[in-house]
This record gives C-alpha cells, sequence and structure tokens, in this order.
C-alpha cells in the first residue's frame, strides 16, 4: 500500500517504511505559509533494551518547499512505530529523515520527549537544512 483509503478507518501500518512511503504519496500542495508546526501528544514506541512501551510526544517543525505533511498519513507514519524498539534519539533522528524524505522541506527540527521512566525522561532533537527562523 502507498496510499491510504479515502475513508473509513485506517489500516494498520506494517513497518515505519510503509509509513514513510504513505507520507510521502499522501504530501499536498503547500500554501502560503512559511512555518508548520504538528504536535503528537500520544506517541509510543518499544524499548529495544526491555521490550516494556514508551510513550511521549513528538513535535514536527518544518518550513514547507513545495508540498506539506498530510496529518491523516502522519497519524499512520507515527502508529507504525508503536511495535518498533528504537532508542528515542533514533527515533528523532529517523523521523527528520522520513520527513526530509517524504516532503524535502527547507528545513525541519524534530523533537521526541519520552515520559519519564526509572526516573529519566529523554528529549532528543534533529535537526535538517537551515535553522528555523525564530
Amino acid at each position: 500500500m502507498t496510499r491510504l483509503p479515502a475513508g473509513g478507518p485506517l489500516p494498520r501500518p506494517r513497518n515505519p517504511e510503509e509509513g514513510r512511503e504513505v507520507l510521502r504519496a499522501e504530501a499536498i500542495p503547500a500554501p502560503d505559509v512559511q512555518r508548520v508546526a504538528l504536535q503528537a501528544l500520544e506517541f509510543t514506541s518499544l524499548c529495544p533494551k526491555t521490550g516494556q512501551p514508551d510513550f511521549g510526544r513528538v513535535t514536527i517543525d518544518y518550513g514547507p518547499g513545495k508540498l506539506c505533511l498530510e496529518s491523516k498519513a502522519l497519524k499512520f507514519y507515527l502508529w507504525s512505530f508503536r511495535d518498533e524498539g528504537e532508542f528515542c534519539e533514533t527515533l528523532a533522528a529517523r523521523i527528520a529523515d522520513d520527513v526530509v524524505f517524504a516532503i524535502a522541506p527547507r528545513w525541519v527540527r524534530v523533537e521526541v520527549e519520552q515520559n519519564v521512566r526509572g526516573g529519566i525522561e529523554i528529549v532528543a532533537i534533529a535537526e535538517r537544512g537551515e535553522p528555523a527562523p525564530d
């Protein structure tokens, strides 16, 4: 599958590679905006060491080129990590790279925040392209 169905419930993604392809296929033309920020407040993945679930938040902030991320495709993509064992730092880098692959933004900043587990909260940030203007 490269495109999502027009209606009905989302199918379950097989893996992040499929999610990445859907992100690209479902990208929409960029309107005249300089910055887009998306937050996923209920992100889950698995700890690659223990297999236990990690909960957190993903923030994607980018400067569109010719394309923007489509939110339904982004939900599908992020869902693809639910059964994947990846470290927080790896997730931030991978998501940033996949956004570049999907829409070739002028710049992108991805922040992955993992909720506290064992007394430690992790925040990993990956940036691609020129830094975002303030």
